[in-house]
């Protein structure tokens, strides 16, 4: 199965969570490993939807829609090959409940403009984060190896999609703004996920 090619390199870690998976998490990940996998690619076809649903909300912003199209088909590419992995392990896109992550992070944007596009932006980026942070545990310690290559194939571009979210940010606000409230949100996601019962799920 075809991989995208990791980068040479070490793959660092993204500063802005500030709290770290716990062990439970990465023993039930790696105990139920097609359950993540099939999780992982509804994560990668609603970060799709998500970026979709951002270039038409702001349909007209400059510089917007050029951003976000090559990772829209970045996280369709990906939802492709995960698919085929789990197809090939003899099992197929099944319906899973997701836990409320998601849902209970988004309910932190804000209502009003401009705070509502910064917030849409940052909040995008932290799953990103989260979604790389436990890629990599995935990538250091899956008894899988098809399942190790192919979250270490993935590291870069989670990294890179984070990179997006916080530049798009960053160009049109005051980068102090910015970090201030990048800084909240990622106390309230740690929050969120503390909350949450662990189970098979990438964010959970």
């Amino acid at each position: 199965m075809h991989y995208p090619s990791p980068h040479s390199g070490e793959v660092k870690s993204i500063k802005w969570l500030t709290a770290k998976t716990s062990s439970a998490w990465l023993e039930q990940a790696i105990s139920h490993p097609l359950e993540v996998l099939i999780d992982h690619a509804h994560c990668e076809r609603k970060a799709a939807g998500a970026a979709l649903q951002l270039m038409f909300r702001y349909l007209c912003e400059p510089g917007l829609a050029e951003s976000l199209t090559p990772l829209i088909k970045e996280e369709l590419d990906h939802f492709e090959i995960v698919l085929d992995l789990i197809k090939s392990k003899g099992r197929y896109l099944e319906p899973l409940p997701a836990p409320p992550y998601g849902t209970l992070l988004s309910k932190q944007i804000r209502k009003d403009e401009p705070n509502r596009m910064l917030d849409s932006f940052l909040v995008a980026g932290l799953i990103e984060a989260r979604s790389h942070e436990r890629m990599k545990l995935l990538a250091q310690h899956s008894p899988d190896e098809e399942l190790r290559k192919l979250y270490s194939s993935l590291l870069k571009s989670e990294a890179r999609h984070f990179s997006l979210y916080w530049r798009l940010a960053n160009e049109r606000y005051q980068r102090q703004e910015v970090i201030s409230r990048l800084e909240e949100l990622a106390i309230a996601e740690a929050e969120i996920l503390s909350s949450l019962h662990i189970e098979p799920r990438m964010h959970s």
